[in-house]
């Protein structure tokens, strides 16, 4: 078993990974340091992340940075509505020469997958991540093939109101670990991002910072970090809260659980703490649970839905005893 003080100095190694990482992504993407924090964690958690924003205000650029700062294999899946879930997974083609089928890997086959507006894409399409993203292998054709570790989905998303979006089912919503809404700039970061843009797109400056085997070791000791029982049993307590909330007709899934007390684990490693405290808990509930929630009532959007959900998860967290 680890012992405290080996916790302690894995803790600050994975706090130091984590700043190479975001200081490689602030000199492209800045004012977003909330946003870059919550990448990272996503990551080092092991989970998928799912940004939604209008067009332009840099949904791609968060993603495509976090890949270049990792010396890791990226691919990027621009989603429309004319794809087929081949076209992301892969498929057999049957050889001449051989005589014989062979699999020709899809893009889905990456350590960091952008996957670039992906409520653009029908229902059938996105179905094609669902394995993916759950089980960390495609199956085609009766055979299973295994992805690249580490593995994480990018995925960016417009809101559901504008013209030729597919919403998410709720099955695809549930498997991203985390969601964060971008926003636009302030005119400091603004202006910033105007004297940075000259000739060459900062974003091609940007070398890897960190390697795929540090990623790695990240998330195996980041499980290690220590959760209190008190601490378990709040974070239980905020997502049972939303099964039996009247405001709520579809609450957390038991897979929400075990991504919120994961992301709470990152956020006290990336802070260089060996244990999670009730505020790391509290801060990422905002973040982990509203886009898997439904709430009751009409919505002219999913994404009201949400920010209906957002406003019950503070509520949640503002009413719930520690203890």
């Amino acid at each position: 078993m680890t012992s405290k003080p080996e916790l302690s100095t894995t803790a600050r190694s994975i706090a130091e990974l984590a700043r190479r990482i975001h200081d490689s992504m602030s000199s492209v993407v800045s004012g977003k340091s909330e946003a870059i924090d919550t990448t990272i964690m996503t990551m080092l958690a092991g989970g998928h992340l799912l940004i939604e924003d209008v067009p332009g205000v840099g949904k791609t650029t968060l993603a495509a940075v976090l890949a270049r700062s990792i010396e890791a294999s990226v691919r990027r899946i621009q989603f429309t509505s004319d794809m087929l879930p081949t076209d992301v997974t892969g498929l057999s083609i049957y050889d001449q020469t051989s005589q014989e089928f062979r699999f020709h890997h899809g893009p889905i086959f990456a350590n960091v997958v952008i996957a670039d507006e992906i409520n653009r894409a029908t229902p059938k399409t996105q179905s094609a991540l669902l394995e993916a993203m759950g089980e960390r292998s495609v199956t085609v054709d009766g055979h299973t093939f295994t992805l690249p570790e580490p593995f994480m989905v990018a995925a960016t998303q417009n809101p559901q109101d504008m013209e030729g979006t597919f919403p998410l089912p709720e099955a695809q919503r549930d498997r991203f670990m985390a969601r964060i809404s971008l926003g636009y700039p302030d005119s400091g970061s603004e202006l910033s991002m105007l004297q940075a843009r000259g000739s060459v797109d900062p974003a091609s400056r940007v070398t890897a910072v960190a390697r795929t085997a540090e990623i790695l070791q990240a998330q195996r000791a980041i499980a290690d970090i220590h959760m209190e029982d008190e601490v378990a049993q709040y974070l239980i307590a905020i997502v049972a809260a939303t099964r039996d909330h009247s405001g709520i007709a579809l609450g957390a899934s038991p897979r929400a659980t075990l991504h919120l007390a994961r992301m709470a684990k990152a956020r006290a490693a990336i802070n260089g703490r060996p244990f999670v405290t009730p505020d790391d808990v509290a801060a990422l509930a905002r973040i982990v649970l509203p886009h898997r929630l439904m709430a009751r009532g009409r919505f002219a959007s999913v994404a009201e839905s949400i920010n209906a959900s957002s406003e019950i998860i503070s509520d949640i967290v503002a009413r719930m005893p520690l203890g």
